[in-house]
């Protein structure tokens, strides 16, 4: 009898402490240690955090259910636990602005380790210091204005499909590879951002599927060309590339070269394909804004010496309305839903204080969240609503807060990092727009509709048929064309 009650006794202490460790690691879990003062926010659930409720689905142009709770209950900075990573996410404009200013200094860029196993662990975007300068002048040698206005712009009047990014790049052509690199892009893109749960059948599991794939047909086009050199006139993105690995000294390793043309390939069109969606949806459910497109567009023409010479860079910069409409897209289409940055410190000991004494203690990230400003209704007047109209004052300004950024767009991010293909995109988009409403009409089939998760995605696609202008046809001769 004493040696049960014995055990009962023994059990109920090792229950006892056991609970109470759980405990502990929960209170330590929901309340983190911090030499200072947090943010206030919840951590959600031990391990899994909030990352469910961040990856909810939500329909159309607002923003994430998430966000808007939190910031009703705890203001514009407010902390949280997302994808394995303590976060602290800022809504606020000025405290933005403040982190992409102090980029190198006080802060430095930093993303969930997720997102390095889809880029790659040798990607641009979370290069440092000097080596994300050489990676982002290779690419400005690609894709900056001296390029794009003697040599890009017919290339991108001949080529709108997914084929130009890869041909400019690689010199690849889908219709001649037996290997389909355009396949392994959209698995890639359907799972981009998503909940990173590496198993078979998961959105995650086959974005990086398709990462692999893409990957190992960009290594064999490498592979092919350094058997093979081109001719100094058949010379592309490919060769250079090619070319630096083989400078004594250089920075450019095979691996940093295959990530680095991986994610261009991807940016030179996949990147653009949503906002471009977007801004036809948008000009189809706005008359005004397509009759003043087609004046602008129908101008240019008039004052070509030659009606069937190609767009010049000239004309390009000359399209304001055509710009302001590109600009309202991308304030509303808030394609990153988050840009992440962590204290640029030595030791995880140090920490730095922020807005009202808060602290961002140095192993924390931190996420800048663009759509909390672009839809807020204290920067933008009745912010949800289409109105290219409201970027007509900044484009008179030769379009300052577009090329730069400022505390209330970061449709491309900004400080040192801002895109380096920001002006590519929005050349690609001028271009299309003004082949689509000097020679065609158009009317939507079906389809339209938008979710996301936090990415964007039309769940039914967007199909339009599309009628050339000089010419009568039957609409069951016009087949429809589907965007997405």
């Amino acid at each position: 009898m004493k040696s049960n009650s014995l055990m009962f006794a023994l059990l109920s202490v090792v229950v006892s402490l056991v609970i109470l460790c759980i405990t502990h690691w929960i209170y330590k879990w929901r309340i983190p240690k911090c030499n200072g003062k947090l943010p206030p926010g919840s951590m959600g659930f031990p391990l899994l955090g909030e990352t469910i409720q961040f990856f909810a689905p939500y329909r159309e142009n607002n923003i994430s259910p998430f966000i808007t709770k939190k910031m009703e209950r705890y203001g514009s900075i407010f902390k949280t636990h997302l994808v394995g990573h303590r976060l602290i996410i800022s809504t606020d404009a000025g405290f933005n602005s403040f982190i992409f200013q102090q980029e190198g200094k006080l802060f430095q860029c930093c993303y969930p380790k997720s997102f390095n196993e889809i880029a790659g662990r040798e990607n641009m975007v979370s290069a440092e210091g000097f080596q994300h300068k050489y990676l982002r002048n290779l690419v400005m040698n690609l894709v900056g204005n001296e390029s794009m206005e003697h040599k890009i712009i017919p290339k991108v009047e001949k080529m709108m499909e997914f084929s130009f990014g890869a041909k400019i790049l690689l010199s690849y052509s889908e219709s001649k590879s037996s290997k389909n690199l355009k396949q392994a892009y959209a698995d890639f893109q359907h799972g981009l951002i998503s909940f990173p749960l590496n198993i078979p059948g998961t959105a995650f599991w086959k974005c990086l599927q398709g990462r692999k794939k893409a990957v190992e047909i960009i290594k064999s086009t490498l592979e092919e060309r350094r058997a093979t050199p081109r001719k100094r006139q058949e010379k592309d993105f490919l060769d250079l590339v090619i070319e630096e690995i083989k400078k004594n000294g250089s920075l450019m390793t095979e691996a940093i070269a295959l990530d680095l043309l991986f994610i261009l390939v991807f940016a030179a069109f996949e990147t653009t394909s949503i906002p471009l969606t977007l801004a036809v949806k948008n000009v189809c459910e706005h008359p005004k804004v397509l009759e003043e497109l087609t004046k602008e567009h129908e101008a240019i023409l008039r004052n070509r010496k030659n009606i069937e010479s190609g767009i010049t860079w000239q004309e390009y910069k000359s399209m304001t309305s055509t710009h302001t409409v590109i600009h309202e897209t991308v304030r509303l289409a808030n394609i990153v839903p988050g840009i992440f940055r962590k204290p640029w410190t030595l030791t995880n000991n140090f920490s730095l204080s922020l807005y009202s004494g808060y602290t961002i203690p140095a192993c924390w990230i931190v996420m800048v969240c663009p759509p909390a400003v672009h839809m807020n209704p204290k920067q933008y007047d009745d912010p949800f609503t289409f109105n290219p109209w409201r970027w007509q004052v900044s484009f008179s300004m030769k379009g300052q807060e577009l090329n730069a950024g400022s505390q209330k767009f970061m449709g491309f991010g900004g400080g040192s990092r801002l895109c380096a293909g920001a002006e590519f995109s929005k050349l690609q988009m001028a271009i299309f727009l003004h082949h689509l409403v000097t020679k065609y009409r158009w009317r939507v089939i079906k389809g339209g509709g938008i979710i996301r998760i936090p990415a964007v995605i039309f769940p039914n696609g967007f199909h339009i048929q599309i009628l050339e202008k000089n010419i009568q046809k039957d609409a069951k001769t016009t087949g429809s064309r589907e965007i997405i």
